[in-house]
């Protein structure tokens, strides 16, 4: 992941995060409004997008559906809006993942690492590792060290870990997962997705009460974290 668009109409902000990821190897181009940031792409596909909801042309939202059209490249989403509603929205039309202004800079490198960990990885790698356990996307199976069984999953519980570690480090919002995991007509059914939620940290993570790699983004969705 080297060549970065960072798109943002405050031009501090354009100035910080090319001297700062430059200095990291990243190459950086940047654009300080929707119909730039498209044009940029387009011109010189990126690697990863950080992207600003606010510009003066186009709303972020709109940015993203039109990159994803045809641009495969994560989408990390920078703003000051900090409704939940807005976060959703914006994962909904295709980003992978949202940080609030003020941010970190470390958060913000971290959160580049993890998106970087997933583009490829289920071809890559069809065998995910969470914790004690091994994943095989390809046999369908959970394995636990030191156990000579499977572990037993229902259906539903499968499809549900198949969608998350298929897009480690992506924040997969709450209409994404039940969608994908139950269909039309589930968009709201948050009970279903709590539920087995739990039961997966039940039988994957060492500590379900403190979890490491099926992550919770209250008000937003979750995440599988390697």
């Amino acid at each position: 992941m080297n060549h970065v668009l960072v798109v943002d109409d405050d031009p501090q902000i354009l100035r910080a995060m090319r001297i700062t990821l430059r200095a990291r190897g990243y190459s950086v181009a940047v654009a300080a409004s929707g119909a730039d940031a498209l044009a940029g792409a387009a011109a010189q596909p990126p690697d990863l997008v950080i992207l600003d909801l606010g510009l003066p042309d186009l709303d972020g939202v709109e940015v993203i559906a039109g990159l994803r059209g045809w641009c495969q490249a994560p989408i990390l989403v920078l703003s000051g809006r900090s409704d939940s509603s807005d976060k959703v929205e914006a994962l909904d039309a295709g980003a992978d993942d949202y940080l609030t202004k003020p941010f970190g800079m470390d958060e913000l490198l971290a959160r580049m690492r993890a998106l970087s960990r997933r583009v490829g990885a289920p071809d890559d790698q069809p065998v995910v590792t969470i914790g004690a356990a091994s994943v095989d996307l390809a046999a369908r199976r959970v394995t636990v060290e030191g156990e000579e069984e499977p572990l037993r999953l229902t259906p539903t519980e499968w499809h549900l870990l198949e969608v998350l570690v298929r897009h480690p480090g992506k924040l997969l919002s709450h209409r994404q997962l039940l969608l994908e995991v139950w269909g039309p007509g589930y968009e709201t059914a948050h009970g279903n997705l709590r539920l087995y939620m739990a039961q997966l940290r039940r039988k994957l993570e060492p500590d379900p009460a403190r979890p490491r790699y099926l992550l919770n983004e209250p008000g937003m969705g979750y995440r599988f974290e390697p």
